[in-house]
């Protein structure tokens, strides 16, 4: 009886949750969203991914869309960052391609931290979501090292899908210092997202 009880909490704990996530946003609440600089200049492991992949990156400049966040909306991120992350086995680009960066699906099931969000992104877009709300953005992690993350802009705050993290956090949640992430308007320009120190040219995180 005593574990029914914890399960009927937890379910409505979780319930509360994504319905809170779901409810209309009160205001502007502009600390959800990461500060945007001036624009910056794109990862040597993007340029090289379109040029192997010309047909990925040929797209015309487009307005900026953000996701509206309801319930389902929620767990469709959960499952696919879940999905991915338990799928593809981390390995180093070094490891796996014997070159220092490289951007690619992980088609063979492994990669590192930028094939971990190229391929949540396609399958995001797939099933129909937006391309300017889904960004790839460059950030330092807890131990100052380059990484990449999945940004997915939203009507309640920029989300980041990460290889490192089951969980969906919003941006400001991460422990993470964001450097700079694809422009909403082309994913070939990029932006700054306020950092003044140097961006890593690569980010070699895995796991």
């Amino acid at each position: 009886m005593l574990f029914k009880s914890k399960a009927l909490l937890a379910a409505a704990v979780a319930a509360a949750w994504v319905a809170a996530l779901a409810a209309p946003a009160q205001g502007s609440d502009r600390s959800a969203y990461v500060a945007v600089g001036t624009a910056a200049r794109a990862p040597i492991g993007w340029v090289e991914f379109c040029n192997e992949n010309p047909k990925e990156c040929s797209v015309a400049s487009s307005e900026p869309r953000d996701v509206v966040l309801t319930a389902k909306v929620w767990k469709d991120l959960l499952r696919v960052n879940k999905w991915v992350n338990d799928t593809v086995a981390p390995v180093t680009d070094l490891e796996h391609w014997g070159v220092v960066e490289k951007w690619s699906y992980p088609e063979d099931g492994k990669g590192d931290c930028e094939d971990y969000v190229l391929l949540k992104r396609r399958m995001l877009i797939q099933a129909g979501w937006p391309r300017e709300a889904l960004l790839i953005t460059v950030v330092r992690d807890k131990k100052g090292e380059g990484h990449a993350v999945l940004t997915v802009k939203t009507d309640k705050g920029d989300f980041v899908l990460d290889n490192q993290a089951e969980e969906v956090l919003l941006w400001s949640d991460t422990g993470y210092r964001f450097v700079k992430r694809q422009s909403q308007s082309n994913p070939n320009n990029w932006v700054s997202l306020g950092d003044p120190r140097p961006a890593y040219a690569t980010a070699t995180s895995t796991r």
